[in-house]
């Protein structure tokens, strides 16, 4: 082949355009954290990127799947029945048939590693995990339940705040959930927290934030405001990990970041030296 055939040759595969109409959606992602772009299949079970450890978003019941060997719902039929404002009631539906909830939490009793704990998981694919009038109620719910089975709470939180269509309702959220907390932390039971990418606004600033061991996923956002309004705030540009879980355990405010594939085993070695002994 000469320089002119292979020249035709070369414009003929350009000009086929059609190539990227048989590519499968996704099946190339750039990790959100480092930017690499990773074929699909190279971020294993736990949807990990290869290159910096950042879990990717999963929900609820893919976390369940993950993390659980046995898992019981409960409190499946609370869910918001009288949406009011404009175009709500359309994104609930959206949410629900996208992650099969009825809400932006699932609760549940589990066993994880052979222990017994109430498990809640907040879904980022509900509605960005946002803080409801009915996810409150199921964690508060969750919270009770495990008080009067003295049962220990683990909690995995991913939320981007509470939900304004709900307004001082959501709100209220935060007091209700955290006076529940107190009441289980009162019985001398374990309460821990997993933070996950994202945990932000109202749920990092009461719920996220109250438990007796903290952990966080590598690399995972998490803060009250978002960080173009602190900048806009305080005039200055923040450092490039400003509100991630690394940052958060150099200041104290983690007990430790945690990778994806060792949450099990390290859940159930903190619920077991914290497990209650009947007397």
């Amino acid at each position: 082949m000469d320089l002119y055939d292979n020249q035709k040759s070369t414009s003929k595969i350009k000009r086929d355009a059609s190539v990227n109409d048989r590519i499968p959606d996704g099946l190339f992602l750039a990790c959100p954290y480092c930017g690499v772009q990773l074929y699909n299949k190279q971020l294993g079970r736990y949807r990990v990127c290869a290159h910096c450890g950042y879990g990717f978003r999963l929900q609820a019941r893919e976390r369940v799947e993950q993390l659980t060997e046995s898992f019981e719902e409960i409190d499946s039929e609370i869910e918001m029945t009288t949406p009011v404002f404009p175009g709500y009631a359309e994104k609930l539906e959206r949410a629900k048939s996208q992650t099969g909830l009825g809400e932006s939490v699932l609760t549940g009793i589990a066993t994880i590693e052979s222990e017994k704990v109430a498990l809640g998981i907040m879904d980022s694919y509900f509605m960005m995990g946002s803080l409801g009038t009915m996810t409150g109620e199921k964690i508060t719910r969750l919270f009770e339940y495990a008080t009067s089975h003295l049962l220990p709470v683990v909690l995995f939180t991913a939320s981007g705040g509470a939900r304004m269509q709900e307004g001082i309702n959501s709100l209220m959220q935060m007091a209700k959930i955290s006076a529940a907390v107190a009441a289980h932390q009162e019985a001398g039971l374990l309460y821990l927290v997993v933070l996950t990418d994202p945990t932000t606004g109202g749920v990092t600033a009461s719920f996220a934030m109250q438990g007796d061991i903290t952990f966080a996923e590598p690399h995972a956002l998490v803060g009250f405001a978002g960080a173009r309004v602190i900048e806009s705030t305080i005039h200055e540009k923040l450092p490039k990990d400003f509100q991630r879980a690394e940052t958060l355990l150099e200041n104290g405010f983690l007990d430790q970041v945690v990778p994806r594939a060792d949450l099990n085993k390290m859940i159930a070695k903190v619920v077991k030296l914290h497990r209650v002994r009947e007397i």
